[in-house]
This record gives C-alpha cells, structure tokens and sequence, in this order.
C-alpha cells in the first residue's frame, strides 16, 4: 500500500471516531499534497453534498490553511463572518451548510502532513471536550504515520544490509527488535499487519523445516536479542515477568535449545532474527 494511500486509511477511520466519540454531524479531512502546502480534501463523513469533495485548500488560506499555517488547531464559531480568517472557501462551506468548524493539524517531525475538520451546521462554540477529542483523533493520525514512516525507512536500510558491517547489522538487529516490541500495542489491524510484514523483510530468508515459533515467542527473542533481560522485555511487552519466561521455556523447547543464547542463535540459523 502507497504511504499516501495508507495515510488516507488512518484520516478516514480518525474521522469516523471523531463523529463517533463527539456527536458532530460533519468530519472531513485530508493530506497535505507534497511540497505545494496544499491539503486536499479527499475524505468526508456526514456530508450531504460534494461540495467540498477534492477542495485543496492552500497554506494560510480559510481555517484549515491557517492550522496548516500555524501548526495548531484553530476554529470558528461562524464560519461566513469569523474575521480570524480569510473567506477563499465560503462558497463550498456555504453549500455543505457548516457554521461552526475546527481544524486540527496532524503534525508529525515538525511537519504538517494533514488536517482533521470537524464541523456542525449551528454556530455554536464548539468546546474543549470536541476540540480534545479532535486533537486525541490527529495524534492516533500521527502516531500511525510517525509507525509507516519508520517500517519504510527499515526496509530501506534491510535492502542495502551488509552483514559484514557490524555496527549497521547490530542497528537493523535493534530496529527489528523495537519494531516487534511496539506491534503488539497497535490496535490498527492493518497498521500492526504492515509492521511485521517489515520486520519479516529485516530477516533472513528462512531455511527449509526451520522452527515455528508462535509471534510471542518470537517477540520474547527478539529482545533478549537486543540484550534485555526478562524483565526488560516483560516492560517492553506489556506482559509479566513469569510470562516472558513461559514463552522462552516454549521457544527453547521448539528450538532444541539450551539456554537463551543457544535459542537467539538457532532462531537466527532459522532466519526468524536478524
């Protein structure tokens, strides 16, 4: 999946949470369009006309532009006669019907990659607990993002691997290592599908009738890889101490393993670990 097409994915379930969560009637929202510092509205929920479908709203420009512009959310109680921005976009606003909208900026290394509306067709204040629950909508945005960016930057650094460096080999270990560490905490089935399928591609191809250990298994591995202890890993994993250590006993067993070095190294003759 293209990362501008997967963004889009992450903007409409944000949008879908945030009608959800708030009650508004209107949500829409989209990605900034490469290096024009337009965002283009590619995603609508409530809507009853197409009057916004595709708009690119420019930087500084209306509502959105200025939280593009600003980097932070901004919002409106009546849309047509706020003097807080400028009125390029009246005309499809109008027809949607939208008095009161906010514009919150999904901000990710300092940059803005897209922003989040939400609008009602009263002018009414729309209130901190709407607005907080549109901020909590960008950073799941964000955070996923922030995830995409880091599983194509690994996969990346896989492809020009030379296990002859060290150093670089021992890099891709950790990143594979922190990489199943966080998969487990993703609640995006799709998100966290996408983050093994990169650490699978930081991997060696397996060998014929190597091991099958269950994912935990082999998450517990691939920490102690890193050099956590069982603790550690129980911190990183979110499991318990006693936990970490049923799923290393397990990974032994199917490993023909002795000890956990023993284990670390057969999973990587396997191809299970960097």
């Amino acid at each position: 999946m293209a990362a501008e097409t997967a963004g889009v994915v992450e903007i409409r379930n944000a949008l879908a949470r945030l009608r959800r969560t708030t009650g508004l009637p209107v949500a829409f929202g989209g990605l900034v369009d490469g290096g024009r510092q337009q965002v283009r509205i590619s995603e609508l929920s409530g809507n009853v006309t197409p009057a916004l479908s595709a708009l690119a709203v420019t930087s500084g420009n209306g509502l959105g532009g200025k939280a593009v512009a600003l980097g932070r959310p901004c919002a409106v109680t009546d849309y047509s006669s706020s003097r807080q921005i400028s009125h390029e976009y009246d005309i499809p606003v109008a027809a949607e019907g939208l008095r009161s909208v906010l514009a919150v900026p999904v901000v990710v290394r300092r940059r803005v990659r897209g922003v989040l509306y939400g609008a009602l067709r009263t002018a009414q204040p729309l209130g901190d607990r709407t607005l907080g629950a549109a901020m909590e909508a960008a950073r799941d945005v964000e955070q996923a993002l922030v995830l995409r960016d880091e599983a194509r930057d690994l996969v990346t650094v896989a492809a020009a691997r030379d296990p002859a460096r060290d150093s670089a080999w021992e890099q891709v270990r950790e990143a594979h290592a922190a990489l199943r560490s966080l998969a487990p905490r993703i609640t995006d089935q799709t998100l966290r599908a996408e983050l093994l399928a990169a650490c699978a591609l930081l991997t060696p191809e397996p060998q014929p009738r190597g091991a099958s250990l269950a994912p935990r298994e082999l998450d517990v591995l691939a920490c102690l890889a890193d050099g956590a202890t069982n603790a550690a890993a129980a911190d990183r994993l979110g499991l318990r101490p006693e936990t970490v250590k049923s799923y290393l006993r397990s990974a032994m067993r199917k490993l023909g393993a002795h000890t956990r070095g023993e284990a670390v190294s057969a999973a990587r003759r396997a191809g299970l670990l960097p």
